[in-house]
């Protein structure tokens, strides 16, 4: 940051100490890709640190709160609301960006049946611990097919494809927090004893210097959602089965959204188990509806995964995150990451001579030149139904869902196909690189194309009628939509591409009219961010949280100013 005061000259002084230079960014292009969001936000920050010792994180928060700066806690930076990057250049005092992926760690405790993950731990990383003990963490595909921390799926309430275990969520965290009189606490709740200093509990943790007795395993805290199954299978109840605001999902770490700085949370792990994949295409939504509310209320165990995929997202996701579904079929989640990274640095030097979108349009250049990517059954499917459900069920179910789904489709406007192993590994691939392909069709059609509307959405668990139907004066204002989601859960994203000239502002709340129209909740699982304005009672969890406001300052459209610019809690 240019023109920097002496406060923030001894404050960069002091932060190199603690991490060494190389750890302390400070000019624009290798801060880029640290203060802009993946999707959405951006800002000036004073610094990027990156600490690589849970000590020096402590040591680093330390610094900034005394200088009064602001502190923006960042793992992955994969969020799609902005949260985890600056939004603007309007706050009242300097912004330090904390990204802790140089904090990876992962302690299993319980023979596996919990783990310990340091900041910097990645769902990716994760799976690849508890695969030879045949255990999986709560989310194993979706996010962490860009590199998603773990600490970054609790603290944002993220929901995952998985239909029994609903949003990250633990009460088990060991994290920092600002008191109302601007002191740094430590607090530790995993349920292990490490001691009552603070760099000698941060310390003790990192290096796992702790014995199976320093372990309570009767905190009666929970290290997952203990509730989520029963609600899911509630399809005549008129409220969503999960959403970000949900106050009954808000505790300390959970849903803090960077309003604390978390060292480590104690999580459950599940077993694995093997599973078939059916793919299922219908011309009617009532076909699905009926495929959801019985699998949901018949059957002894619910489905593993149900993800819904529209025609145009399909069309869309094939065509433009084909470069991504290749990357991850071919090298793995564990490359995608450093993937990223490389592009935004190219991104950042194109952008410095007042090139946008370069890189984006050569890869899809390129990647149009490829072989057809998806299987053929699926491409079939494509061309035969608009709508698309990707449905995984326990082995143990296999036969009697084939005969269900036989005999449900038998006399309506649907089919369906038992997947071999590839293609359902295909299948679900294709739907998580959906996710990212509105990003790239805007990269690449920034001459026809204002930016992108992204919402999240939670409908009613007793909603037939979840295809959306927008108004004509709406929808010509759109060059594209992309609907697909969690569907047993009733989680849609939806991804509307805005036609150059258009406001996208007015249209985002424009839809959020529609939705509180049919009582649905947003966001359902990527937090707030900067996009959404928080809930009455998420922002008095914030206010409880972060009483001088010195943590991640605007989260939901709250004040940046210090002390919430005179807001009552």
């Amino acid at each position: 940051m240019s023109g920097a005061g002496d406060g923030t000259v001894g404050l960069l002084a002091r932060l190199r100490g603690i991490v060494g230079t190389a750890h302390v960014l400070s000019d624009d292009r290798p801060t880029r890709r640290f203060r802009t969001g993946y999707r959405f936000g951006d800002g000036p920050v004073l610094a990027v640190v990156r600490p690589g010792t849970l000590v020096e994180q402590w040591r680093v928060l330390q610094a900034i709160v005394a200088a009064q700066a602001i502190v923006i806690m960042q793992a992955a930076n994969t969020g799609l609301t902005g949260g985890s990057t600056p939004d603007g250049s309007d706050y009242d005092r300097p912004v330090v960006i904390i990204n802790t992926l140089r904090l990876t760690g992962i302690q299993l405790l319980n023979a596996g049946h919990q783990v310990v993950c340091l900041p910097g731990a990645t769902l990716d990383r994760l799976e690849q611990v508890l695969a030879p003990l045949d255990r999986e963490p709560h989310s194993v595909i979706g996010s962490s097919c860009i590199g998603a921390s773990v600490l970054g799926g609790v603290c944002n309430n993220s929901g995952g494809a998985l239909v029994r275990r609903g949003p990250a969520y633990t009460e088990m965290a060991l994290f920092a927090q600002v008191d109302a009189h601007g002191r740094l606490q430590l607090v530790n709740h995993l349920g292990i004893a490490l001691g009552d200093d603070p760099e000698q509990i941060l310390d003790r943790l990192q290096r796992g210097d702790y014995r199976e007795a320093d372990v309570d395993n009767a905190t009666g805290r929970a290290a997952a959602d203990p509730r989520y199954a029963a609600q899911v299978r509630q399809v005549d109840a008129p409220t969503p089965a999960r959403y970000n605001a949900d106050p009954s999902r808000h505790y300390e770490a959970a849903g803090s959204a960077g309003k604390l700085s978390v060292f480590a949370v104690r999580l459950d792990t599940f077993a694995r188990e093997p599973a078939e994949v059916f793919y299922i295409g219908s011309n009617a939504m009532e076909d699905l509806t009926g495929i959801r509310r019985h699998l949901l209320t018949a059957f002894e165990r619910l489905p593993i995964s149900g993800e819904y995929l529209h025609r145009e997202a399909f069309d869309i996701g094939a065509r433009y995150g084909k470069d991504t579904f290749l990357l991850i079929d071919r090298l793995g989640t564990a490359r995608v990451p450093a993937a990223f990274a490389l592009k935004s640095r190219i991104d950042g030097a194109f952008e410095s001579i007042g090139l946008r979108g370069v890189t984006d349009r050569v890869i899809q250049a390129l990647v149009r030149r490829l072989p057809d990517h998806l299987p053929p059954r699926m491409t079939q499917f494509r061309d035969r139904y608009e709508h698309h459900l990707l449905l995984k069920v326990s082995a143990l179910d296999a036969a009697a869902t084939e005969a269900f789904l036989r005999s449900c489709l038998e006399q309506r406007e649907g089919d369906f196909f038992r997947c071999t192993p590839e293609e359902g590994r295909k299948a679900f691939l294709h739907r998580f690189a959906v996710a990212g392909a509105a990003v790239r069709y805007r990269a690449v059609h920034r001459d026809t194309v204002q930016d992108i509307v992204a919402l999240d959405v939670a409908l009613r668990r007793d909603d037939r009628q979840w295809v959306e139907q927008l108004p004509a004066e709406l929808d010509a204002r759109l060059a594209g939509k992309l609907y697909y989601g969690h569907f047993f859960c009733h989680v849609f994203h939806q991804d509307y591409i805005v036609r150059k000239g258009e406001d996208p502002l007015a249209i985002e709340h424009a839809m959020w009219a529609l939705l509180d129209q049919r009582g649905a909740e947003y966001p359902a699982e990527h937090n707030v961010g900067h996009l959404y304005p928080a809930k009455p009672a998420l922002a008095a969890f914030y206010r409880r949280l972060d009483p001088t406001n010195v943590f991640n300052p605007g989260i939901g459209q709250t004040p940046k100013t210090h002390g919430w610019g005179g807001c009552k809690p």
